[in-house]
Order: C-alpha cells, then structure tokens, then sequence
C-alpha cells in the first residue's frame, strides 16, 4: 500500500484536552496582561494536542505507577504524565540504569524545559511544546561525537532524581538517556499515524510532498518522528 493510501484511509480528529493548574497563593508579581494569557493559553492548548496524538501521554497517573509501568522496560524507554505538583502541568517518567525516575517540566511564556542539576540550568536550551523538548533529547545520554558535538547534551546530563532506587549517594544525579516511549495500550499507533512518523522522519519539509491538502494538513497536525 502506497504512503498516500495509508494516510487517506483516516485521518485522526484533533483532541482537545482541558488542564487545570492550581494558581497557587498570591504573589507580589503584576498580572499577566489579556494577549499574555491568551498566547499560554493556546501554547498549553497545542502541547497537549500533541501530547494526546502521540499515544505515549498517560495522563493523570502517579509516579508510583509510572514507576510500575516503567519496571520491566529496557533503560531509555519513557512517559509523560500529568505531574502531581501544583506547579507544574506535566513530568517525564524514564526507566535509568538505577530504576524509574521522574523529572518535572517547566513551563513559563510559551517555553518548555527539563529541570535539571546542571549549573547550566539558567542556559538550557527550551521549546515550544513538550514533544519537541523530547524528541531533541532522545538519544542525548549517548557520548557526544567529535570536537564540534553540541554542548547542549551535557547541559542536561545531570536530572533530578525522584521516585526511584538509587544510592545514597548526596546531591547525586541521573544522566539522561530517552531511547523509546512507552505507547499507553488503548492509544497503540494506527498504521496511518505510523506512516505519518517515517515521513516526518525521513522529510523537513513534508508541505512540499505532492499530497493532497487533506493529507498535508494530516502532517502538520503531529510535525514529529516519535
């Protein structure tokens, strides 16, 4: 079956999920003006559209069972869920070399990053929604290769640790390594979602492929490999 078939047998409805973040106590900072709202608005919006789409968002699951989910997996295979923080919306559970562990992602004006123990933390490098920030780091706990090999992995080398069996070790950290996502069993790829992926693999510029606008716009809905 050709490419274009695949895709055109269905194409996936968006999803659109409502998230509620606790305010939190009042604080001395101004208010966000209505234009400032809006763009986190539509920035939280199409992350968890994204998120939805890809099959490897678990939702409001606890770290424990993350941990649980996680346990029997090869090192690198990961998650995202709801994080039980108030302030934070989403974490990233992973399977280390030491165990599951999970690490918060930050979120402010539009940007997403990983918390970290780097001393480079206030330099790391952000992105525009949580699928980009993984797919940029899949593969970030290998050895960097040659002298012209970003820094950019060994900014975030070093995360903390939570929820996970590791020496006591004080101050220790855990290098990062995301190889596989863990797809929930209810969400398992479509073959046209599948299809999507090894074209956005093997494509930077997908808009350009000789598809019909119906199958473009199938792309640009999850622009991602993973």
């Amino acid at each position: 079956m050709t490419c274009t078939g695949v895709l055109s047998d269905m194409v996936a409805p968006a999803v659109t999920t409502t998230h509620h973040v606790d305010p939190g106590p009042c604080c001395p900072h101004p208010p966000q003006c209505p234009c400032d709202r809006n763009e986190d608005l539509s920035c939280i919006a199409t992350t968890f559209q994204y998120l939805q789409t890809s099959g490897w968002y678990w939702g409001s699951i606890s770290a424990s069972q993350a941990r649980d989910k996680l346990l029997a997996k090869s090192e690198g295979t990961f998650l995202v869920r709801d994080s039980s923080h108030p302030q934070y919306m989403v974490a990233l559970s992973v399977m280390t070399h030491y165990g599951p562990t999970s690490v918060r992602i930050q979120y402010k004006r539009g940007s997403f990053w990983l918390d970290s123990l780097s001393p480079e933390l206030p330099h790391l490098q952000s992105f525009p929604d949580v699928v980009s920030l993984i797919q940029r780091y899949i593969g970030s706990g290998r050895p960097a290769q040659g002298p012209a090999a970003s820094t950019e992995d060994s900014r975030l080398a070093t995360i903390k640790p939570g929820h996970a069996q590791f020496p006591p070790v004080k101050d220790s950290g855990v290098i990062l390594k995301l190889r596989r996502p863990l797809h929930r069993p209810e969400t398992f790829p479509s073959l046209q979602h599948l299809t999507r992926l090894t074209i956005n693999r093997n494509t930077n510029c997908p808009h350009q492929l000789p598809l019909p606008k119906p199958l473009l716009d199938y792309l640009h809905d999850y622009p991602f490999h993973i």
